[in-house]
């Protein structure tokens, strides 16, 4: 049957598109070749309703999908032929797979009743259709088996059933291989269209009470770019600068939706939450023009922002939630506070039994990475991003870098603001 399909998707009519086989002995091995073939097609077409019924129960169509369906003529050439066998009679059959609809339609069409046909419409194993269709027939409720199962067909022979196996038409393959490119070409477009993903850094914004050194603004800035230059490289998107505050992402959709799992989880907020100590906020916006995709970003950001409501952090090209998913706060979660404090506690405590640090002193505590690093047991690297933290959360200022006469980057140094602790109970 597959070899059917690809020679006439190559005959005298080929479909402007480049078919690949994927041929199996049992049905139920089409979810495992979806899988093999992976990302490598477009749209998925199957021989008949029972390999694309497993694999579309196994959960692995991730891109369209549409088989050769075996309704309509295909049933009723099974029918002809059963006529033209006397020791069949059409009007007491056993038929698997189709659904009891299509068989009282072909049935109507031909003026036979189907008071005597006897129909099990689930999909199942070879061995399932084939107990069902021989128990039928050694109570002599049927004369003939119509199975659309060619592994049935096989099992039901050897047992001796009268056997007819449901054919798809030439008319039926050259319509479903049509059907299948156009959906291959629709999915084509659709993972090509234009995506505009617009991030919003809250602790970037100035507010009349909240005024953080411009030095420390700008290495954040940089920082943050050289990250979602990374990741924007890696699902072939380009990164802006659009203020003081907030990027903008462009790609496609089939690359973002890569890069969140079918839109599933924001991009972004998890590897810059690690690295970088700071929460994002993320829109994703589609539309027929860049501006209609960025304005639907920005209603996607907005609604984020204000709805406590779960809310789909994307919008589709006609403003609406591609996915319910709840929303991701990006202001500090209620146990990051706990956290900043214990952190500030520990530091001030490992300062306190330092040599030279007398008890109750006002002296203000000053640390850098490399020494809070020491005291936590942590790298540099992480030191530095906790300490960011301990400023986002108002509990160390950042005081201007200690510059030496030695080349390299100078040290980042931080006040830790005690006072936040409250009264302390001393030994």
């Amino acid at each position: 049957m597959v070899e059917r399909v690809m020679l006439m998707g190559h005959g005298p009519t080929p479909v402007p598109s480049r078919l690949v086989a994927a041929a199996y002995r049992d049905e139920q091995e089409a979810a495992d070749k979806v899988v093999r073939l992976g990302s490598g097609v477009d749209v998925c077409l199957f021989a008949s309703p029972v390999p694309y019924e497993f694999a579309r129960k196994a959960g692995v169509l991730t891109m369209p999908a549409t088989f050769v369906p075996l309704n309509g003529a295909a049933l009723q050439g099974a029918l002809l032929r059963a006529a033209l066998d006397e020791s069949h009679e059409p009007a007491r059959v056993s038929i698997d797979v189709l659904s009891r609809a299509e068989v009282e339609e072909a049935y109507g069409e031909i003026n036979l009743s189907t008071e005597h046909v006897h129909l099990r419409e689930e999909a199942a194993g070879p061995g399932t259709l084939a107990a069902f269709h021989e128990r039928l027939w050694r109570r002599g409720a049927t004369s003939v088996a119509l199975t659309c199962v060619h592994a049935t067909a096989e099992r039901l022979e050897l047992a001796g059933v009268p056997t007819l196996r449901i054919r798809p038409t030439g008319a039926a393959i050259r319509s479903a291989l049509q059907t299948s490119a156009l959906l291959g070409a629709h999915h084509r477009l659709e993972e090509s269209q234009l995506v505009v993903v617009v991030v919003d850094v809250p602790t970037l914004r100035e507010t009349p009470r909240r005024v953080t050194p411009r030095y420390w603004r700008e290495e954040l800035k940089l920082s943050l770019q050289r990250l979602l230059l990374q990741e924007a490289h890696r699902m072939s998107a380009a990164v802006w600068p659009l203020d003081d505050h907030s990027y903008l992402v462009t790609a496609t959709r089939g690359s973002i939706a890569a890069a969140t799992e079918g839109f599933r989880t924001p991009p972004f907020i998890e590897r810059v939450r690690e690295e970088l100590g700071l929460a994002v906020e993320v829109g994703i916006g589609m539309g027929r023009t860049a501006q209609e995709a960025e304005t639907h970003a920005r209603a996607a950001l907005a609604r984020s922002q204000t709805s406590q409501r779960a809310q789909g952090f994307a919008l589709d090209r006609d403003g609406r939630a591609l996915v319910p998913a709840p929303r991701t706060p990006p202001r500090a979660p209620a146990p990051a506070k706990p956290k900043g404090l214990e952190i500030l506690a520990r530091l001030a405590d490992k300062l306190a039994d330092q040599p030279g640090e007398e008890s109750g002193s006002q002296q203000p505590l000053i640390v850098d990475a490399e020494n809070a690093g020491k005291m936590l047991g942590v790298t540099p690297r992480t030191a530095r991003r906790l300490l960011r933290t301990l400023v986002e959360e108002g509990l160390a200022w950042p005081l201007p870098p200690n510059r030496t006469p030695q080349p390299g980057r100078p040290r980042q140094l931080y006040r830790l603001i005690v006072e936040k602790l409250g009264p302390r109970a001393t030994g």
